[in-house]
């Protein structure tokens, strides 16, 4: 899938002190930095087929930062009542205050990722007229998650007597998470491409595995009352890319075109038979259309970062 090398690693503590594993590349002098948000139970390798190809395409002209979510991959996990979009709002910005104190930004978020910057776009208004370039919103909505697609599964009793069971023993629910693997594995197939590469299955389904069903389930509960919308008129001066497959039974196509509409400044890009996983599915068409928002911004004429 990818030859990606490691970068330089960093810890960033959170306010509510949770460490955040975080992955740099490119000089930190670049005229503008780029970081990346991935989806739920997934991490930041999910973006490493994109990163050999945007590496390619922008050399020294573009930082790069990765992390993993709270609760996800190498970052540290907190208290299931923190499992909240509007905390990772808050934790996004951290990342970027701390790895990123000064320059232009780019935002880039796949699925939960995405909702993570709209969240953070409305918490600091001074942080997207000042400072933000850009944005791209893949496969991600600003709400109405319970109203279409897979998504009326959230209030399904079924997944209600799954959280309890969460809540009340964690430790023997553990137990279901190899089971929970399987599970996702399924889900992605049906949410996405039925021409859907084994691989890309496999190492999407190897990253659900990872994840604490704590922690799948606390932001499963959150995503049934996700309203970001006011943070979309936030955005409305900004740049942006909304990108979606048109097989994404997740958080289908009508999403994004509802995201479109509702920025000026945006690209809607329609991927046909793509799914949910379309970073992975479709990684070069997905690094291309980021490419062109870079190219529209004109990063040669920002100011440097340092």
């Amino acid at each position: 899938m990818s030859t990606q090398v490691p970068g330089r690693r960093a810890t960033v503590v959170t306010d509510d002190g949770v460490p955040l594993a975080v992955r740099e590349y490119g000089p930190s002098l670049a005229p503008i930095t780029a970081v990346f948000a991935h989806g739920h139970c997934l991490r930041s390798e999910s973006w490493n087929p994109l990163h050999d190809q945007l590496t390619r395409s922008w050399g020294p002209d573009v930082r790069m930062v990765y992390y993993d979510h709270r609760g996800h991959g190498d970052s540290g996990h907190a208290d299931p009542a923190s499992y909240t979009i509007d905390r990772l709002g808050r934790d996004l910005d951290t990342v970027i205050t701390t790895i990123v104190p000064s320059g232009p930004v780019i935002l880039i978020g796949h699925s939960m990722g995405g909702m993570a910057a709209l969240a953070c776009a409305r918490q600091n208004p001074t942080l997207v007229s000042s400072r933000l370039a850009a944005v791209a919103l893949i496969a991600t909505a600003a709400g109405g998650l319970a109203d279409a697609g897979l998504g009326r599964m959230l209030r399904s009793p079924a997944l209600t007597a799954f959280h309890a069971a969460v809540r009340w023993a964690p430790r023997a629910t553990a137990g279901t998470k190899r089971a929970g693997c399987g599970v996702g594995a399924a889900l992605m197939r049906l949410a996405g491409s039925r021409r859907l590469d084994p691989r890309v299955l496999a190492v999407a389904a190897a990253m659900a595995g990872e994840t604490s069903v704590v922690t799948m389930s606390s932001f499963l509960r959150a995503f049934v009352g996700f309203d970001e919308f006011a943070a979309v008129s936030r955005l409305s001066t900004v740049p942006s890319l909304v990108l979606c497959g048109s097989a994404d039974l997740m958080t289908p196509f009508a999403h994004s075109a509802s995201l479109a509409e509702r920025l000026p400044l945006s690209e809607l890009v329609r991927l046909e038979g793509a799914g949910h996983s379309v970073i992975l599915e479709r990684a070069p068409e997905v690094a291309a259309a980021i490419e062109a928002l870079v190219a529209r911004v004109g990063v040669r004429c920002l100011t440097p970062a340092g």
